[in-house]
């Protein structure tokens, strides 16, 4: 017999002991942590501020090379791995029914460094796309952004810098005023870049290599920057940010592909409100 204190005293037998401690073992994977995105472990000593210290006269290119090494050899700082969900429904237009799902995002914008010394970092369309397929993620359109947004727990104010923007250095101190901004604080984080997003408007523009940005939210939700496809894909400057997407979306219970889900008429309005939701990600390779 085993002996628990529960009110008094509780008896268990050896038998029920064992089938209560089963039942245990299949209720555990319910409660194990969140979805983790599938970074590798790290292995490199780069902090944030060695990052930017390294990179501080580099171009675009030369600090997209070191981006896609730091990050693809896993480092990533631990915070970022954890994805964060975020919940959102729409009117099904023929049944009338709601459909309920959920996609799981990174808590702020791709960053380098360790758990104490990490630093957000500015990268150009296609490295972001690149980063994205290699961590099984896409990235954003201009709905998700809002959505991110409405769901984020800290919402600093944007804070615009206007010399020198597409200087490595800037960058890093972009980073630091948004880290002042936001004390400590844990948890999912918005309205801080503007977003690198995929659009139907770069499959439909004149102008070849494109890429699309949105977002830098303001506190009563309205985005600084509109949807907009102007700079070519290799331009980058400080207000940008890359949130990663797991690409799987939950579905009324059903895992489904973002493809897919773009794909169908019925679903695309989960993730896309523009006319076209037919671009799914930038043509790096």
């Amino acid at each position: 017999m085993i002996k628990l204190p529960f009110n008094g005293q509780l008896f268990l037998s050896s038998d029920m002991f064992r089938c209560l401690l089963f039942l245990l073992i299949l209720l555990l994977p319910a409660c194990k942590p969140g979805k983790m995105m599938p970074v590798p472990r790290r292995t490199g000593t780069l902090t944030g501020s060695g990052f930017y210290t390294q990179a501080a006269a580099m171009n675009w290119r030369e600090r997209d090379s070191l981006v896609l090494q730091e990050a693809l050899t896993g480092n990533i700082p631990p915070f970022l791995r954890k994805f964060v969900p975020v919940k959102l429904s729409i009117r099904d237009s023929l049944t009338g029914k709601r459909i309920r799902a959920v996609y799981y995002v990174s808590p702020d914008y791709l960053s380098i460094g360790s758990r104490k010394d990490w630093a957000r970092v500015n990268i150009t369309a296609y490295a972001a796309q690149q980063i994205a397929d290699s961590f099984q993620c896409f990235l954003p359109t201009r709905k998700m952004v809002d959505d991110i947004y409405k769901a984020a727990a800290i919402k600093p104010e944007p804070v615009p810098m206007y010399a020198y923007r597409d200087s490595t250095p800037v960058m890093w101190q972009h980073h630091l005023i948004i880290e002042g901004q936001r004390k400590g604080r844990k948890g999912l984080i918005a309205g801080i870049k503007k977003d690198v997003v995929i659009s139907g408007m770069i499959s439909r523009e004149t102008r070849q290599d494109r890429a699309a940005i949105y977002g830098w939210h303001r506190a009563d939700g309205r985005p600084i920057q509109p949807l907009y496809t102007g700079h070519v894909y290799r331009w980058v400057d400080y207000s940008q940010g890359v949130r990663l997407v797991y690409r799987k979306i939950k579905v009324e219970g059903h895992w489904i592909d973002y493809t897919a889900v773009l794909g169908d008429p019925r679903l695309q309005k989960l993730l896309c409100d523009e006319e076209f939701c037919d671009y799914y990600r930038y043509p790096y390779q």
